[in-house]
């Protein structure tokens, strides 16, 4: 598709639809595209990273990667619209040439394939409890084993929604998810108001701030990057014009933001210091309406997955072919992504190591960087403007945040524990005894 150089906000950027071409959706899909985009599996991490940061300073924190985000996603489709590109790749190779393109697709394949790993690593972990609430269903039923259930989901969901070729195809399985999502919303409140009271508040639970809040930054920017998928929700649109899809980020980012906040907050005020990489496995195995809020996001998650592989296989299709992919690569490439993925995932079982990792890696730099460098690039201005100043100040915040982020989380991982019933479990009426942490 070709798209034209007028940068005014009413005329669409990309050429009209047309005859044989995949029909276009509405800004509804294009939103719920969006939202199931940025709310996967990151965001229950964000409990842990008030966890890290400190309740009040991690909110702020969280505010402002959201604004971030927001400005940064329309600031990469502007950057299209001045270079005349029409997906991400597109836009940095004719940025930054052919180095660029190649930092770009490392960086764009890397960032779905772990979220995808880590969306598989949440399955295992939820999908597992809820099915040992299954009367009949002990610890060494197959159903309880955290490999089968990853198999089962990959092969009997996964796969045959990720080999649709148009992702607005998604744009009701996405409506479902956000349901999901909010139900699950629901249930985490009920449960701070109901669980949280008997469990006994850690040190420092309501500190403003903690020493190790860059990390939190890593896995609030892996909660909200979705910058890899902008292009593909924006060519998805019936009218692509700058503003309709201005209304449909801000719509988008403020409802993740809204929701996410509200989870991260109902999460910590639940457990404070004791709260984990994967929030759900705070809670008793014993407890319904957790168990209903586990099967709810792992359902979710299922239909969230297809949205990465989408890019991952788009990446991998224009840098090996360079070409539209025919029916037969488009379902072996498929395949072979999903296998590979759900290999690593077998082996690897600590969601919040991947979270923070995947978070200072891969979506920092897409998230802060790469569109500000890309616009400074094509911008005629000096980077002192007051137009190039933002940019400019989200490198350099990009780059402290990679650097500060990965030092300490190589120097202080996350203990992992997963499948360990946490010692409020025990008893039905909850010790108000304090274990030391």
């Amino acid at each position: 598709m070709a798209q034209q150089l007028n940068s005014e906000e009413g005329t669409e950027l990309i050429s009209p639809q047309k005859a044989g071409e995949e029909p276009k959706g509405s800004r509804a899909s294009a939103s719920f595209n969006f939202i199931n985009s940025i709310i996967g599996s990151g965001v229950i991490g964000l409990p842990y990273a008030l966890n890290m940061a400190g309740l009040p300073f991690g909110l702020l924190l969280l505010v402002v990667v959201a604004l971030i985000t927001d400005y940064s996603i329309i600031l990469l489709i502007k950057g299209g619209n001045l270079s005349g590109t029409n997906s991400y790749q597109a836009l940095v190779q004719s940025t930054f040439g052919f180095p660029g393109f190649l930092i770009l697709s490392g960086l764009q394949f890397l960032y779905p394939f772990i979220a995808m790993i880590s969306y598989n690593i949440t399955i295992g972990d939820t999908m597992t409890k809820v099915f040992q609430r299954i009367p009949g269903v002990g610890p060494d039923n197959v159903l309880a084993e955290r490999h089968f259930v990853i198999l089962l989901s990959t092969i009997g969901f996964t796969l045959p929604l990720s080999l649709y070729r148009n992702i607005e195809k998604l744009g009701k399985v996405s409506l479902l998810s956000t349901l999901l999502t909010l139900a699950i919303l629901v249930i985490v409140i009920i449960k701070a108001a109901t669980l949280g009271p008997q469990i006994p508040l850690t040190e420092n639970a309501w500190a403003f701030a903690k020493w190790n809040a860059i990390q939190a930054v890593g896995v609030m920017s892996f909660a909200f990057i979705c910058h890899h998928n902008s292009f593909l929700i924006y060519g998805s649109m019936e009218q692509p014009t700058l503003a309709n899809w201005s209304r449909v980020t801000h719509v988008s980012v403020g409802s993740a933001l809204v929701i996410s906040t509200t989870f991260a907050v109902a999460g910590y005020v639940t457990f404070t210091g004791y709260t984990q990489g994967d929030v759900f496995e705070n809670y008793c195995r014993n407890d319904n309406l957790a168990t209903f809020a586990r099967f709810c996001f792992g359902l979710s998650i299922i239909t969230t997955f297809p949205l990465e592989c989408f890019v991952t296989r788009e990446v991998l299709s224009n840098v090996i072919c360079s070409r539209k992919l025919s029916n037969a690569e488009h379902v072996a490439i498929t395949m072979l992504i999903l296998a590979v993925c759900t290999a690593i995932s077998l082996g690897y079982d600590c969601l919040g190591v991947v979270l923070e990792l995947n978070g200072v890696l891969s979506a920092t730099p897409l998230l802060f960087i790469i569109p500000s460098a890309c616009f400074l690039k094509l911008s005629h201005g000096h980077w002192l403007q007051r137009e190039n100043l933002i940019p400019a100040a989200l490198i350099v915040i990009g780059v402290f945040v990679m650097i500060t982020g990965l030092t300490m989380t190589g120097l202080y991982p996350q203990d992992c524990s997963h499948g360990v019933e946490m010692f409020y479990c025990a008893d039905a009426n909850v010790s108000g005894t304090v274990p030391p942490l």
